[in-house]
């Protein structure tokens, strides 16, 4: 399995990234050392792309494979493509406070720690519909770890397409997100205009 092991601050700094979005509360003390060079039209969308990538982490064949699918649904492309984003497991575990960062909610996800609809699941990339209730399964759910968790993400605020029960460890997905309730700092329309080339 391919991961990235850069550095988390480094490559926020990188890409002119606030680590918030991440889930991480640090802060970089170090600025980045970049001359005032123009960055190309290309330069941007490939930005665009990577912070994107980076964001969900997901890698560029899924990726792609995310856009080809968006592509093919009605609508716009850009915002069919943040739909299913923000639509996969580990994103709503992280979205619902049941983890501190996307990573965290992937190994909560690969550890079959979630129950969708009742049933196990153990792929951090499985889309939730509208309708589907997230859980962690009860024999975890007395962990220190998620005692822990809910301490650093009970005041975090839930998109209002999410429903939380943060006692109970349970949300459920009222519909998906359209556009504006992505709060995530992606200008998507440069990664379409990217993959279209």
């Amino acid at each position: 399995m391919a991961i990235n092991r850069v550095p988390v601050l480094k490559r926020c700094r990188s890409l002119g990234l606030d680590p918030v979005y991440l889930g991480i509360d640090k802060k970089s003390n170090r600025q980045l050392k970049r001359a005032n060079r123009k960055v190309s039209e290309y330069g941007l969308q490939l930005r665009e792309k990577q912070k994107a990538k980076f964001i969900y982490g997901v890698l560029e064949k899924p990726f792609h494979n995310y856009y080809l699918k968006a592509d093919r649904m009605k609508g716009m492309t850009g915002e069919n493509l943040m739909t299913i984003l923000e639509s996969r497991l580990d994103n709503v575990v992280f979205r619902l406070g049941l983890a501190r960062t996307r990573k965290e909610a992937r190994q909560i996800v690969g550890h079959k720690h979630v129950l969708v609809n009742g049933k196990q699941v153990k792929v951090p990339s499985y889309r939730v519909k509208a309708g589907d209730t997230i859980e962690i399964k009860e024999k975890c759910k007395g962990s220190q770890r998620y005692k822990d968790i809910l301490e650093v993400t009970g005041g975090r605020l839930v998109p209002e397409w999410l429903d939380v029960d943060q006692e109970n460890l349970k949300g459920a997905v009222k519909e998906l997100p359209n556009r504006e309730a992505i709060d995530v700092p992606v200008d998507e329309m440069l990664i379409v205009e990217l993959y279209s080339k």
